[in-house]
C-alpha cells in the first residue's frame, strides 16, 4: 500500500501543493487533530532533512504539538480533498471532529504515534527538534502588517523527517 521514498524525491510536488493546503496533524494520547497549512518549507538543518511548520498559538494545533513533539504532514496529490482542506482550514478541533465531519481515516504512523490521512498521497512523518516563538521585533513591518495585525503569531517547528512514503497505486 506504502512506498517509502527519500525525504527529498517529491519535493517539488509538495511545495507545489503546499500553498493550496496539505494536512498538518498532531496527537496528544487520545486527542487527534489535523489542520490545514500552506505555509511551510523542506530542506536540511543541522544535517538532517528538515520540515517547518507554522502554528500559531490560538490554534488547538499549538496545545497538542508542544505535548507530542511530533507531527506527520499528509499532502493530496491529484487535487483531491479540496473540499476537506477548506474545512480543515476553518473549523477547530476544539469544537468539531475534523475525521468525523470530513470522512477522514487516521492511518496509523510508521514511526511516531501520530497518525497519517489515508486518502492522501504523500506522507511525513517528523519529530520536533525544535521550535522557536516568532521574534515579532524583528519581522518586517509589512509582512507584519499584512499576516499579524491581529498579534496571533507563529511559532515555528523543525520536525526531523523520520520516514516518508507514498501510496502506491
Amino acid at each position: 500500500m506504502f512506498k517509502d521514498i527519500h525525504y527529498n524525491e517529491y519535493t517539488k510536488e509538495f511545495l507545489e501543493q503546499l500553498p493550496k493546503g496539505v494536512f498538518l496533524t498532531v496527537k496528544d494520547g487520545e486527542k487527534i487533530n489535523t489542520m490545514t497549512i500552506g505555509w511551510g518549507n523542506i530542506g536540511v538543518i543541522w544535517s538532517k532533512p528538515i520540515i517547518t511548520v507554522a502554528v500559531r498559538y490560538s490554534r488547538y494545533t499549538y496545545d497538542l504539538i508542544n505535548h507530542s513533539d511530533e507531527f506527520t504532514i499528509s499532502i493530496p496529490l491529484n487535487g483531491q480533498l479540496k473540499k476537506e482542506l477548506g474545512y480543515c482550514g476553518t473549523k477547530s478541533g476544539r469544537d468539531v471532529d475534523k475525521f468525523k465531519e470530513c470522512g477522514l481515516s487516521a492511518v496509523k504512523g510508521r514511526e511516531v504515534d501520530t497518525p497519517v490521512i489515508g486518502e492522501c498521497d504523500l506522507f511525513y512523518e517528523c519529530k520536533v527538534v525544535y521550535k522557536q516563538a516568532m521574534e515579532p521585533a524583528t519581522l518586517d513591518q509589512i509582512i507584519d502588517e499584512k499576516c499579524y495585525s491581529n498579534h496571533d503569531y507563529h511559532v515555528l517547528y523543525y520536525g526531523e523527517i523520520v520516514s516518508s512514503y507514498i501510496k502506491e497505486k
